[in-house]
């Protein structure tokens, strides 16, 4: 007999050995086949048993635990439109509004003093302004000259006037081409040849209309957004974009239905596992859902060259077709959740008085006493404790 070999115990036959654990109690961790061949990028939820751990040569069945549903991966970040890095804001050529009163009527000074020296002021005029008369010998072509160049330098200096509001700015073009802002308020002056668009740089606020849109389970909803805003780059909100203020509303309606169909409505998800992150966050968590939604209606609106300074939903509304279906399924929700507290209080209740008595010697540890004691017991807690709950 080769001195290497054993016999093996019990008589057991040679060709079916048996595995000797070479630590007492140990504990071998299987791996379901189908984990090692999961594709990790397609973003599928297991839900079948998983093997924990069993002991070998114990006849032990091995213990199977649920497998919990992962929270849903995030969505990649779809990157904002880009914005003209030619277009950015800058100050335009502008001056105090008295300097262009100044020389208008400086023009107009000269001129009227030329048209006097001439004699080509009417007699009422030169009464009136006390002037003596000078004979009127008629207008050469220097003398033209010069009252044509007086009356465009008066046109220029007076047509280039204009009063900017507070809160407002201008927008100037020159044949097409951006020329500048003007945030200066009051009376101005910038040259008439350009073009003046006036754009509205206050802090504002819009409130949405009811939009639709749907949660994660694709209930409808109806929801109301108000979003406080103002114009930050003037250049890019007038001519980056058609209108700003469409551009803002469009943008609020497609954010809200991208951060809206991430999370569900409320946290009667049959799938959410209690006490989980996935299952406490919902769309009545009004503060997640502000930030989420400010910072994607934030990043959209910067090539337009507006500042989001918050996006906060008002009103989240089921839409009018599922309101009453939603209603009685929290109203069933809701009976459910209480039916399962008072049945675990009254299994508690039940344990706690078979456990004293049993201690005290009342009654007898036989099972088929224990088993009638349970069962009269939970029947009267039960009873007296749904009835306290529903009245």
């Amino acid at each position: 007999m080769n001195p290497t070999t054993s016999e093996p115990e019990g008589g057991a036959p040679p060709d079916s050995p048996r595995h000797t654990p070479v630590i007492a109690q140990e504990v071998t961790t299987e791996i379901p086949v189908h984990l090692l061949f999961r594709d990790d990028d397609t973003h599928q939820i297991d839900l079948r048993p998983a093997v924990v751990a069993r002991r070998q040569g114990t006849g032990e069945q091995p213990k199977v635990a649920a497998r919990r549903p992962a929270p849903p991966r995030p969505s990649p970040q779809r990157p904002a439109p880009p914005a003209d890095p030619d277009l950015a804001e800058r100050a335009a050529p502008a001056l105090p509004g008295w300097t262009g009163a100044v020389a208008g009527a400086c023009s107009l000074a000269g001129i009227g003093a030329l048209l006097w020296g001439t004699g080509a002021l009417p007699g009422r005029v030169t009464a009136l302004l006390g002037l003596t008369p000078y004979p009127y010998h008629g207008i050469g072509i220097g003398v033209s000259c010069v009252l044509a160049l007086g009356v465009l330098l008066a046109l220029f200096a007076l047509g280039g006037l204009g009063r900017v509001h507070v809160g407002h700015a201008w927008v100037l073009t020159l044949f097409g081409d951006y020329g500048g802002t003007v945030r200066r308020t009051g009376l101005v002056w910038v040259s008439p040849l350009v073009r003046r668009r006036p754009v509205d740089v206050r802090l504002r606020h819009w409130r949405s209309h009811p939009m639709p849109a749907a949660d994660a389970d694709g209930t409808a909803l109806s929801v109301v957004v108000l979003v406080v805003w103002r114009v930050e780059d003037t250049a890019r909100a007038a001519l980056g974009v058609g209108d700003h203020e469409a551009y803002l509303s469009e943008q609020v309606e497609a954010a809200l239905a991208r951060v809206l169909s991430q999370l569900p409505s409320d946290g009667l998800r049959q799938d959410a596992p209690a006490g989980s992150a996935v299952g406490a966050l919902t769309l009545r968590n009004a503060e997640a859902v502000g930030d989420a939604l400010t910072r994607m209606v934030a990043a959209e609106c910067v090539p337009a060259g507006i500042e989001v300074f918050s996006a906060q939903p008002t009103a989240i509304e089921y839409a009018p077709e599922v309101a009453a279906a939603i209603q009685r399924r929290q109203v069933v929700a809701i009976d459910a959740k209480n039916r399962d507290a008072v049945l675990t209080s009254v299994v508690d209740a039940v344990d706690d008085t078979v456990n004293r008595l049993t201690a005290r010697g009342l009654i007898e540890p036989d099972d088929y006493e224990r088993k009638a004691l349970v069962r009269d017991l939970t029947v009267a807690f039960y009873t007296g404790r749904s009835g306290a709950a529903e009245g």
